[in-house]
């Protein structure tokens, strides 16, 4: 029986070129998403190729549709191999211009989201000794980024959930963890960010509007002077994903690009994929 993938966030983006790549690479992939009046494309591009591709309703924020999504998977198949948690959205804004609902809602989307969806499968993982899931976080999980701290701090949690449940699961259960970090992706998660900022209220004010607006002339620059350097597709990242569900052994932690990795050197210049670090909390504790 081939492997299974689900992977959340699928109409667009690293979503959307993961579940083309991993079922042009064998797998039985469960594609989901929240709103599937957006499947049409990924419709059309299954069919033309006749990928093992099935679209599924899945909202990141709605523990009820995660258990239901899941539920179809288990009745189908009787198992789950792999989890992609890559459902997630942009946003910069100050701390003290974000309203308390954004707030809400940024760690929803980002945070409680993979939460959710990785406990859900857990049970069946565990039962049948074996798993995999993959959480696309970002650069911004391991450095903090200017107007993009409460995203970053969402980031932060996955992170750290995810080193967490890694210190245990994994030689018990048989169940790899691994956190993979992007920097810059030029697909619409990245537009509809800076759009939603520019346009839609999120401009930063008063005494940081000056700050805000260097930000943002900054990442421009980058994006005409480097954009193949700094900024991925969603099909390189995607090439990522897949090959971490081919590795036996893969690493804790993983950046996507040189960019990437450069980024985050003082952080991780020591244990650059977080190995030692999951094997001396699992020592002091287990």
């Amino acid at each position: 029986m081939k492997k299974n993938v689900l992977i959340t966030g699928t109409s667009t983006g690293v979503g959307f070129d993961s579940a083309i790549l991993f079922a042009q690479n064998g797998y039985k992939v469960y594609a989901s998403m929240r709103n599937l009046k957006k499947a049409d494309a990924l419709k059309e591009k299954a069919e033309s190729e006749h990928l093992d591709i099935h679209i599924i309703q899945l909202d990141v924020t709605d523990a009820q549709s995660i258990s239901k999504a899941v539920q179809t998977i288990i009745d189908e198949d009787g198992k789950i191999d792999v989890l992609v948690n890559n459902a997630g959205a942009g946003f910069a804004k100050t701390t003290e211009d974000a309203t308390e609902q954004e707030i809400k809602w940024v760690t929803d989307v980002n945070y409680h989201g993979v939460v959710f969806c990785t406990q859900a499968v857990l049970p069946y993982m565990r039962k049948q000794k074996s798993g995999q899931i993959i959480s696309i976080t970002s650069v911004g999980g391991l450095v903090g980024q200017p107007f993009n701290e409460l995203y970053c701090g969402a980031k932060f949690a996955v992170e750290g959930y995810m080193e967490g449940l890694a210190t245990y699961v994994s030689d018990a259960f048989n169940i790899k963890i691994t956190c993979v970090e992007p920097g810059g992706i030029k697909t619409e998660f990245m537009d509809s960010a800076v759009s939603k900022t520019a346009v839609d209220g999120a401009l930063a004010s008063g005494e940081y509007l000056p700050i805000f607006q260097a930000y943002m002339a900054g990442i421009q620059q980058r994006a005409k002077e480097g954009e193949a350097k700094t900024y991925q597709t969603g099909t390189e990242v995607a090439e990522v994903l897949l090959d971490i569900s081919k590795n036996e052994n893969p690493p804790l932690r993983i950046r996507t690009s040189e960019w990437a990795e450069a980024f985050c050197r003082l952080k991780t210049q020591t244990d650059p994929d977080g190995t030692k670090l999951v094997q001396q909390i699992r020592s002091s504790f287990l």
